[in-house]
């Protein structure tokens, strides 16, 4: 891999004007894409009626995003380093815009699930929007537009559910897919006019075993974890993925050592600043989620459980929407810590935040203020352990593999929430209620759901603890000198 050297002043001065607009596109963007993992909430529960099927089946609109957007994401970044970043986002955005388009068209499950599987397709927009910065900005500007970048993640998806149950209640349901298909017109015009492709690139040839095996081996873990509960934790079909999963990964990484241009640096993936910051990531992402399978259903059920709200989901949407806007709030001030302190005590900060923020739930869950201030706590950590990621990420890679190695960052969070979406589903469906006949989630299973949250967001702190400890400052704009030399650090 070819490294890149800084950007002249001159350069840099020149770009200076407008880093405001790239910062804004690329964000905008990312927010877009993340609004696809909660643009269908609202439908779920019409979706057997609209679609003429059964709910199992239908569920596929759903899976089917979670498992295009793991695959695409490595594969995306990759493809970004190869032959450009730019050229990458445009094809993410342009299968966006292509998968609202069939499922604003469509009214029967088999294109419902054709579109979905291409919205997902464009989950690596983000991760190819923080190389994009790191290739297009002064160095000063680095950790704050990463951080707003890396939070647009949870952004998108707390300001998409209120907004997704807006349209859902006053028009036509095909709408929410026209509106997403809009905006994604709207953040491939941005890209287009705003900046230029990147020259920073690897060339080279891609490593398409590797892709079809690391898809593969997620296809697998990610079938086995997400309908784990429905078809019965020690079913054949379940204990067969996890097992495949686990023997095809295996080989995929011994077959990664091994080529010479792999789709996943692996040895690069071992040093301790990108493994330690990567399963922190999966711990975070974890810990982020649990929040968000709960308060909806706190919000939702009936006042006379006892603990429920009996709230609809436009007020769930609002009340989960100060969440989304105190991450997009922090995201500077996450920027200013790294700066002062080091990415690594910044992910430990907000890792701390978030932890006391579910502690807080664990007390406080019997009004909606308690709710929307113990979301807008674990927000502010988020903010702060979602902007520190990709700093640590790109201070330890060299500048022409940024994008394989933020999107396998994006990725380890992606696998974060969905084993979040099935342990938390065991343990609601372990701890029930019986209210007029049906089993519903107890209050104290929503408390152990909160305590969990809090020990994935304790996990993540004890883990970043490990990380080695770095100088304050903007993240590089260049790389290590070779691909084998770890990022500087002092002990």
């Amino acid at each position: 891999m070819s490294a890149a050297s800084s950007r002249p002043p001159a350069e840099e001065t020149s770009a200076a004007p407008r880093a405001n607009a790239v910062v804004a596109a690329l964000a905008f963007g990312g927010i877009v894409v993340s609004l696809m993992q909660s643009l269908v909430i609202p439908l779920i529960p019409e979706l057997p009626d609209l679609l003429s099927a059964s709910p199992t089946d239908t569920a596929w609109a759903v899976t089917a995003t979670l498992l295009a957007g793991a695959v695409a994401t490595p594969v995306m970044g990759r493809l970004g380093d190869m032959y450009g970043k730019r050229r990458m986002l445009l094809l993410s955005l342009a299968l966006l815009v292509a998968g609202s388009v069939v499922c604003g068209l469509s009214n029967s499950l088999l294109p419902m699930i054709i579109g979905r599987v291409l919205q997902g397709l464009s989950a690596g927009a983000v991760s190819l929007g923080i190389s994009i910065m790191r290739d297009e900005l002064p160095a000063e500007r680095l950790p704050g537009a990463t951080a707003l970048m890396s939070a647009s993640l949870g952004i998108g998806g707390a300001l998409g559910l209120p907004a997704a149950a807006l349209i859902a209640d006053h028009f036509d349901w095909h709408v929410l897919f026209w509106t997403s298909g809009v905006l994604g017109v709207v953040a491939v015009a941005l890209v287009v006019t705003i900046f230029p492709e990147s020259e920073v690139r690897t060339g080279g040839r891609f490593d398409l075993v590797g892709a079809a095996g690391l898809a593969a081996g997620l296809v697998c873990l990610l079938l086995a974890v997400s309908k784990g509960a429905d078809w019965g934790w020690s079913s054949t079909t379940t204990l067969g993925l996890f097992a495949a999963a686990a023997i095809v990964l295996l080989l995929w990484g011994r077959f990664e050592l091994r080529v010479s241009a792999p789709l996943v640096d692996l040895r690069t993936s071992a040093r301790p600043q990108v493994l330690f910051t990567n399963l922190a990531s999966v711990a975070i992402g974890f810990s982020m989620f649990a929040l968000a399978l709960v308060m909806p259903q706190l919000l939702q059920l009936p006042e006379q459980t006892g603990y429920g709200m009996g709230q609809d989901l436009l007020t769930v949407g609002l009340a989960m929407a100060p969440m989304g806007l105190v991450m997009m709030a922090t995201a500077p001030l996450s920027a200013r810590i790294t700066k002062a302190r080091g990415p690594k005590v910044t992910l430990m900060t907000g890792a701390l935040v978030v932890a006391a923020g579910y502690a807080t739930g664990v007390v406080l869950m019997s009004e909606i203020w308690q709710l929307v201030m113990v979301g807008c706590i674990v927000g502010a950590g988020m903010g702060l352990a979602y902007g520190a990621m990709p700093a640590l990420i790109m201070g330890a890679v060299q500048v022409s593999g940024t994008a394989a190695a933020n999107s396998l960052n994006t990725l380890m969070r992606s696998l974060g929430t969905s084993f979040s979406s099935a342990v938390v589903g065991v343990v609601l469906a372990q701890l029930t209620t019986d209210f007029a006949g049906h089993a519903l989630p107890s209050e104290s299973g929503f408390r152990t759901v909160l305590a969990i949250g809090a020990g994935a967001a304790a996990l993540c702190c004890a883990l970043a603890a490990f990380l080695p400890r770095q100088q304050p400052g903007p993240v590089p704009r260049h790389a290590p000198a070779k691909p084998s030399e770890p990022a500087k650090t002092t002990s």
